[in-house]
């Protein structure tokens, strides 16, 4: 049997290795079958399909029918579906409960204390990285956000407003709670009605049409992005993360010229 390897690639999802997919896809095309049948049929070496097979079992693919000789039966996909997503999430459930036991234990205190003593030891130069993906950008300013205490400054376009929006908002409504102020410049257009409806019961916004894509954080921490988040591909955005006052400091001051200058979003989303 001839696989096609687009096909094969996408069984990955369901967590299979090439040797696996090609001998599941096998006994799902013959229902029944030993071990020796399904080898010749899915071009896989003898010496390992007892192996796999077993693999499979245990996943629950397929079944082991005793007897002489041993032969494998295919549980539907439907079937299967349903096990991997049970799995998927039995496991996904124990690496909670031990991520949370981790937060509880003395082990944490432990790498806090660490974590505490390194930074006592870098030269600020050193406090400083380098963001790749956008994902990677957004966790990293969760965690900004949630460390402010006094301010959080950010200006973004009108596509990061409305993403901010999704991604962010829990996390802004937690500093509002803790006191911080928040400002938010971007571009407001008629598709970002929604992300300032949502945004503006913790921060106060205010429209501007440059675009740029930078927070600071108690005038102490800074990320910015490098490129345009509507030309680059998520995978390839990229930004630097730095932990100076001195440039925090001058940014925030450069916010503030403009800051009073700028006007409120309603009257741009009615005009949209």
């Amino acid at each position: 049997m001839v696989f096609k390897k687009e096909f094969l690639n996408k069984l990955r999802d369901f967590g299979l290795n090439s040797y696996e997919s090609k001998l599941w896809t096998a006994l799902l095309s013959r229902g029944v079958s030993t071990a020796g049948e399904l080898s010749d049929i899915a071009n896989v070496p003898r010496s390992r399909s007892y192996d796999v097979l077993e693999s499979l079992e245990k996943k629950g693919f397929i079944l082991m029918k005793v007897g002489k000789p041993i032969k494998y039966v295919a549980v539907p996909p439907s079937e299967v579906v349903e096990r991997v997503k049970k799995q998927i999430k039995e496991n996904a459930d124990k690496q909670i409960t031990v991520i949370n036991s981790i937060k509880e234990s003395n082990l944490l205190q432990e790498l806090n204390v660490l974590h505490n003593k390194g930074i006592e030891l870098i030269d600020p130069a050193d406090l400083s990285g380098c963001i790749k993906g956008r994902n990677n950008f957004y966790d990293q300013l969760e965690s900004m956000i949630k460390s402010a205490e006094k301010s959080i400054t950010l200006m973004t376009t009108s596509h990061g407003l409305i993403t901010k929006a999704e991604k962010l908002k829990n996390a802004f409504e937690k500093a509002n709670k803790k006191g911080v102020t928040i400002r938010i410049v971007a571009p407001i257009t008629k598709e970002t009605e929604q992300a300032v409806s949502e945004l503006s019961k913790f921060a106060e916004i205010r429209h501007s049409n440059e675009k740029s894509r930078f927070c600071v954080i108690d005038g102490k921490q800074v990320a910015f992005m490098l490129l345009d988040d509507e030309k680059v591909h998520p995978t390839y955005d990229s930004g630097i993360w730095v932990n100076t006052r001195l440039f925090a400091e001058t940014l925030e001051n450069l916010f503030n010229h403009s800051w009073s200058k700028l006007k409120s979003p309603n009257k741009f989303i009615k005009a949209a």
